[in-house]
């Protein structure tokens, strides 16, 4: 956002959807990525995976000419034994943008904890990428790092995120940080490419995907559908902003702080009947990430319907599920809260971590209320991303690393126990 001086009004951009009333220090440029072979139509650009069920995945990328959506793969380098094909589609924004072809396949049965080398197009596609599936057994690793953009601290972040070995990714929100100018997608699709195209990205929507215009543009998230298409369907949700997935031992629900969330509403329905279906037994612990924290002792973002009402509407739903732990972003900062019900310790009640400090282009939300309140645990104003390791199916290792420019610093670690490890806990 930008803050005028003087007499001079200032500027609102209707898609962020909040207007800010602190400064930011501490922002780096923002970057500009070219397609690597421009030459080339039909070559994969912006490449990213995402897990599709138990034993799929997700393979997305973008060309810029017409292609058969199809993907070949196998567990030998420039040996592919299977393939599949897919779907394509584009979107037009305004009258000034086309994306080129957006292509979705979807491939599998795949083999837990092993390397896949594939190519997108074809046989005869010149590039050659590889994944690695999840475990099927404990220990898992997740990275998480939320409001992203495409700066240096970006890049500083995912090359941090890079050097650690974790299984899945995870981002609370706020993606690229285009509001509204299309090309910044496809920079960030540029951008994160080297680490989403190797681990699934599992991502859910932030106030910075809305790219709703009054009058010109009705539709939100018409980017964020088409680029960033998540397995809804696997989980019985109608809509592409909430779903949940499982990773061995962990079932992750992602909920849409943008979208209808009152009771009554087809999200809180779905987040009703899905806790109601999770069996501890196979997926211990349970995990929850939105966008607009619940919580939050920062004094950016204070007083929003998405964070205040959704607290008001869902918090029960996951307090009487037991979930274990809820990652929020959009606070451009790090905090960690104790376990926490209706604003005060309960041991029954999730551990809440926000976490919306992966580099964008906004800077950092630097001023905190003060006193500091007694569940608010750790809190920092830095860029950085989490570690979360689940051990087993009752402890887990959580970690805030830190961005030092080129190095990444542990500033705050935790053991977690999960609420079914607690005999007293009716679950």
């Amino acid at each position: 956002m930008v803050k005028v001086l003087g007499s001079v009004a200032i500027l609102l951009i209707v898609l962020a959807r909040t207007v800010l009333s602190y400064d930011r220090p501490g922002t780096r440029k923002n970057l500009v990525i070219h397609p690597s072979n421009e030459d080339d139509p039909t070559s994969p650009d912006q490449v990213h995976i995402s897990l599709v069920g138990p034993d799929k995945m997700r393979i997305s990328w973008i060309t810029q000419s017409s292609i058969m959506p199809s993907v070949v793969y196998g567990t030998v380098s420039g040996k592919y034994e299977s393939s599949a094909n897919g779907t394509s589609s584009s979107y037009h924004y305004l009258l000034i943008y086309r994306s080129g072809q957006i292509n979705d396949v979807v491939i599998g049965p795949l083999k837990p904890n092993t390397v896949y080398y594939y190519k997108c197009g074809g046989p005869n596609s010149t590039q050659e990428f590889s994944f690695r599936t999840p475990p099927s057994e404990f220990p898992i690793k997740f990275a998480v790092s939320g409001d992203l953009g495409t700066t240096e601290w970006t890049k500083s972040t995912l090359e941090h995120i890079s050097k650690w070995d974790h299984d899945v990714f995870i981002l609370p929100g706020d993606l690229s940080y285009a509001n509204a100018y299309q090309p910044v997608w496809d920079t960030f699709g540029r951008l994160v490419q080297p680490l989403a195209s190797q681990r699934p990205w599992m991502v859910t929507h932030g106030n910075h995907e809305l790219e709703k215009i009054p009058i010109l543009h009705h539709h939100p998230f018409t980017a964020y559908n088409q680029r960033w298409r998540m397995p809804f369907e696997e989980s019985g949700s109608t809509s592409n902003l909430y779903y949940s997935f499982n990773v061995y031992g962990v079932h992750i629900i992602m909920l849409g702080s943008y979208t209808d969330f009152e009771p009554g509403s087809e999200q809180y329905q779905w987040l009703e009947n899905n806790l109601k279906k999770i069996d501890r037994k196979t997926t211990p612990w349970v995990v929850a990430v939105v966008h607009a924290p619940w919580y939050n002792s920062n004094e950016a973002h204070q007083g929003e319907k998405e964070s205040v009402k959704m607290k008001e509407s869902m918090e029960t739903l996951l307090y009487k599920a037991r979930v274990d732990l809820v990652f929020a972003g959009h606070v451009h900062a790090y905090e960690r809260f104790s376990r926490v019900y209706q604003d005060k310790f309960d041991k029954c009640g999730p551990v809440y971590i926000n976490i919306g400090d992966g580099g964008n282009l906004e800077g950092l939300a630097r001023k905190y209320k003060d006193p500091n309140p007694e569940i608010s645990l750790y809190r920092e104003a830095n860029f950085g991303h989490g570690q979360l390791v689940v051990e087993n199916a009752t402890h887990a290792h959580w970690e805030w690393q830190r961005n030092d420019d080129e190095v990444s610093v542990q500033k705050d670690s935790v053991w977690l126990t999960s609420l079914l490890a607690d005999s007293s806990f009716k679950i």
